[in-house]
């Protein structure tokens, strides 16, 4: 379960710097969503705390730190100190999309609108280069075309684009009208369903990023690891009764999920070692077959997964050598 309260979620962040303690090599992401997790308790100086340690080292994506940090101080009064960090962070030019965005929103939330405008078509100028973009980028997009129409701007070449990356039922058009909010306050019940509906594709458009970095991932167990699993934990043999049926299971598996709309699917790789000690970190033994999704969840939450499914012609993700499309991509649906 989720947590959903101060304390809950304070005990949440308390977890993930232990498991941070025993697994140094994944220190950065656990740490991100530890001080997430601070955030959402309330304790927005502890945060600050674990940002600062994280720039205090040599981090993989350290404008990612900054901009989540900016965007932590300015709720709590260190607005100069904010503006500032978001200064320089657009000074860097990120070529990843994910800290423009967080800056930009930092500024849109606190009604820099113009400026945060700017931020998202300097970072499109940088990162729109193809058709072909990746999620991070296409969230950009979304997210300019909603500031843009706040601003009662003229549809550009980019908003256009967000346009046709959008899969939902209400166009951005009008899921992105500020006349919407209105509605809100309306005691009219045909109105608040509608608004209800919209409410319901914009979170469908945005699942993906609202979820980072917890994609919903399948444990992959490479033949040699799942042979020596199963030598050393018969009990499981249930659950893979063949290496043939466990690989089928999970293109079977991520393929119901994406038919019932579930979002940032992934399939994380599983050794027994690391199985082991994750058992060993909960008090329990590895032939718990429950302990299996925990795994998967927690290797996901590390940031091990890897995005299901490939495109047709990378390689596929069982690790045969061929081609996605070639081998488990192109399976007949049951």
């Amino acid at each position: 379960m989720r947590p959903d309260t101060p304390a809950a979620h304070a005990t949440e962040a308390e977890r993930l710097l232990r498991t941070a303690a025993q697994y140094p090599g994944d220190r950065e992401p656990l740490y991100l969503q530890a001080a997430a997790h601070l955030e959402l308790a309330g304790d927005r100086q502890a945060a600050t705390a674990l940002y600062d340690e994280l720039l205090s080292a040599t981090p993989a994506n350290p404008l990612l730190i900054r901009s989540l940090k900016a965007a932590n101080l300015w709720e709590y009064g260190h607005e100069a100190e904010a503006r500032a960090i978001i200064e320089g962070v657009r000074s860097a030019r990120p070529t990843d999309a994910t800290p423009w965005e967080i800056a930009a929103e930092t500024l849109e939330a606190h009604d820099e609108l113009e400026a945060a405008e700017q931020t998202l078509t300097e970072a499109a100028a940088l990162l729109v280069t193809s058709a072909e973009l990746p999620h991070a980028t296409q969230s950009l997009l979304m997210t300019r075309h909603r500031v843009r129409r706040m601003l009662a701007l003229e549809h550009d070449d980019w908003d256009a684009q967000a346009d046709r990356l959008h899969t939902g039922a209400v166009p951005l058009d009008e899921l992105h009208d500020p006349k919407r909010l209105w509605s809100l306050g309306s005691e009219d019940p045909a109105e608040l369903q509608a608004e209800i509906n919209r409410l319901r594709s914009e979170l469908g458009t945005y699942r993906t990023a609202l979820s980072r970095p917890f994609p919903v991932a399948v444990l992959h167990w490479p033949e040699p690891e799942l042979d020596e699993l199963l030598a050393a934990y018969p009990e499981l043999e249930a659950e893979y009764p063949t290496y043939r049926a466990h690989l089928t299971d999970i293109e079977a598996s991520l393929r119901e999920l994406a038919q019932a709309g579930t979002p940032n699917l992934g399939i994380v790789r599983a050794t027994v070692p690391s199985y082991e000690a994750f058992a060993a970190s909960e008090s329990t033994r590895p032939s718990n077959a429950d302990l299996l999704p925990q795994y998967a969840t927690t290797l996901a939450a590390r940031g091990k997964a890897t995005a299901w499914p490939p495109a047709g012609g990378e390689a596929c993700w069982c690790g045969s050598g061929n081609a996605y499309g070639e081998c488990h991509g192109g399976e007949e649906q049951g």
